[in-house]
């Protein structure tokens, strides 16, 4: 399995050149050190074998090893945050059509 850390840089980037590049952002997520990170300050991951937009490939090991980043019931799509349902009906942020994930060793 490969796993991407999702670098921020060119939102950064963005920021600096046209405001605010997050009109909203979910309470779970932040961005820190160029990268998105959780409340807590977790860094968060894409999965490269998640081909299919708002759809998680990560199941059964891949999810012990990379645990989703769980939406509440409450929580909706803010601008590029969305949240999508996996396979076993539990919910997810992704960002951009990738859903997002912790790595159990960090």
């Amino acid at each position: 399995m490969r796993i991407s850390l999702f670098i921020a840089t060119a939102a950064l980037a963005a920021t600096a050149l046209c405001g605010t590049v997050f009109a909203a952002m979910p309470s779970a997520i932040k961005v820190g050190n160029g990268m998105l990170i959780d409340a807590k300050g977790m860094t968060l991951y894409t999965w490269d074998n998640d081909k299919t937009a708002n759809k998680s490939s990560c199941n059964g090991m891949c999810l012990m090893n990379w645990p989703a980043l769980k939406a509440e019931a409450s929580d909706q799509n803010m601008d590029e945050f969305t949240v999508i349902t996996r396979d076993d009906g539990s919910r997810q942020w992704a960002y951009k059509g990738k859903p997002l994930y912790y790595f159990r060793m960090d």
